[in-house]
């Protein structure tokens, strides 16, 4: 059956001004985001990983017009949700729902639970005002909490309840796509389990589709049907989950991968060390933004950019962005 297609970015940038000198004036930008595409279909799980600065938590905002985009477009159910007014985008925030990384600054510490999501639901109008409470009784029961608790303040409850909560907000206006901002990177591993066995059941009931930005690559290999690598604002590789974690291309991909502990204080494993920082998103190295850390780095990678592109070694939809994928493949390549 083919995939029916949600969302779809193209050619997205993100530029922060820097103000400066005595008038204020925009001295440079830091480029957060620089130019990336990908889609999501209905359904599935897309995760966005990366080291912090990346560009992860930006593209959700992005998307969602938290922060305005500099250029390109977000098409959401065949609409570019960067082309229409502020008016116009209030409807396609019941359909468009993020849960925070931080459920204690998420939600407001002077509203009851019940409020919070009633809150919701009258601003998107979902159901009629007596239909209402019944409706975050049983959102409450789906989320694992109790109705009783709806008239619990936020500072009543745990780390891992907070975010049931958020989770709970979210879905309260029966969204299609959930962007999940380092959901679980808050909480201990325990709850942090819970949570993403949660989300996956509301998945598997509502039919949710969700985009997943985090760091571990633990959560994102647990959870994911495709993975997306970002550095320095731009994506290095994108592949289904078996793909990416048993045949990484790119250098950046591999070091990431290198880098998940193993259980075993026995097994061998073959580490990965990145030299170097990664360098400023104000002023990015041209060619591959990669250049300045991989050990295999040309003049070429020093002055043109790479492409996502696909090779005869990968499957399916998998692509990475390197001039030397199937050098680095065949072991030609010498480490610098």
């Amino acid at each position: 059956m083919a995939k029916k297609e949600l969302l779809k970015v193209e050619g997205l940038k993100q530029y922060f001004p820097i103000k400066g000198g005595f008038l204020g004036r925009t001295v440079n930008h830091v480029k957060a985001l620089d130019g990336i595409s990908f889609t999501v279909y209905e359904g599935e799980t897309v995760s966005i990983v990366g080291e912090s600065g990346c560009g992860k938590s930006t593209t959700g905002r992005a998307i969602l017009r938290l922060e305005e985009p500099t250029e390109g477009s977000v098409t959401f159910q065949g609409t570019d949700l960067t082309k229409i007014s502020t008016r116009e985008m209030r409807k396609f925030r019941k359909d468009l729902q993020i849960i925070f990384q931080d459920p204690y600054a998420s939600i407001n510490p002077r509203q009851t639970v019940a409020s919070l999501l009633n809150e919701a639901m009258h601003i998107q109008n979902v159901l009629p005002a007596n239909e209402r409470r019944a409706r975050i009784e049983e959102l409450l029961e789906t989320v694992g909490l109790r109705p009783y608790q709806a008239d619990r303040y936020p500072h009543e409850f745990s780390g891992g309840q907070r975010q049931r909560i958020g989770i709970a907000r979210a879905l309260s206006v029966d969204p299609k796509l959930i962007i999940c901002d380092e959901a679980v990177s808050a909480l201990d591993v325990s709850i942090q389990a819970q949570v993403l066995n949660l989300l996956e059941e509301l998945q598997d009931e509502y039919g949710l589709t969700y985009l997943f930005i985090s760091h571990d690559l633990g959560v994102v290999r647990h959870i994911s049907d495709r993975i997306i690598v970002m550095y320095l604002g731009k994506i290095v590789e994108i592949a289904d989950k078996t793909s990416l974690f048993e045949n990484p291309q790119h250098p950046y991909t591999k070091a990431l991968l290198s880098a998940i502990p193993v259980p075993d204080p026995d097994a061998v494993k073959n580490r990965i060390v990145l030299k170097g920082d990664v360098p400023s998103p104000i002023d990015p190295p041209a060619g591959c933004r990669f250049h300045t850390r991989c050990p295999f780095a040309t003049d070429k990678c020093r002055t043109e950019e790479p492409l996502l592109r696909t090779t005869s070694a990968m499957k399916g939809e998998h692509e990475a962005a390197c001039h030397y994928i199937e050098e680095i493949a065949a072991g030609t390549m010498i480490e610098k």
